[in-house]
């Protein structure tokens, strides 16, 4: 009876394991976060890390440096959060001062006409969700027509492929969702 009892605990703790296994190989966990990407943007080629940032800008403010292909917020004590981003191809990269104005969670994506007429075979409309090119989150610039958004392709970042938004994985880009407001300023530089 006990090796049948010792036998049975084994293979509950095999099934555990495996279990655990399975859930760091991309399944999402209990908590619904994963750093293995269930958001569908995979993992970032670029990990998001706390920095030394020797910048005269004060906490919370994002700083997109466009030639890194980095995103920096901004934290007390010279530091700031990096994240990996996908920039504008040649010809779509900007700089400038703006605020959020807008944060959406699995937002809507009704390209603009700008794109459309570059692109007559992107859909006109399409309702969020994994496969939404604007991914799980997005931040809106201002008056312009570019984001910070989420991207279910995460090969793209570090890469200079968008009409001027600012890709992150699903992963990053909700990190950062959840850290700023509408009202953060935003300073992309383009050097």
């Amino acid at each position: 009876m006990i090796r049948f009892f010792a036998a049975q605990v084994t293979a509950i703790a095999l099934l555990l394991a495996g279990a655990a296994d399975a859930s760091a190989a991309g399944m999402m966990d209990f908590t619904g976060t994963s750093s293995t990407g269930y958001l569908g943007g995979g993992t970032s080629p670029i990990p998001r890390s706390t920095v030394m940032y020797n910048g005269n800008y004060a906490p919370g403010t994002i700083v997109v440096n466009t030639s890194e292909r980095r995103l920096y917020l901004v934290l007390q004590n010279g530091q700031a959060l990096r994240y990996g981003i996908g920039v504008g191809r040649d010809g779509f990269r900007w700089g400038g001062v703006h605020k959020i104005t807008a944060k959406k969670e699995w937002p809507d994506w009704t390209p603009p006409s700008q794109m459309v007429a570059r692109r007559p075979d992107l859909p006109r409309h399409m309702k969020g969700g994994i496969e939404n090119p604007l991914g799980a989150r997005a931040m809106y610039l201002g008056s312009t027509l570019y984001r910070i958004h989420g991207s279910n392709e995460p090969e793209t970042i570090g890469q200079a492929v968008s009409s001027g938004c600012f890709r992150m994985t699903n992963d990053d880009v909700t990190d950062l969702y959840g850290r700023v407001g509408v009202g953060t300023t935003v300073v992309v530089l383009n050097n």
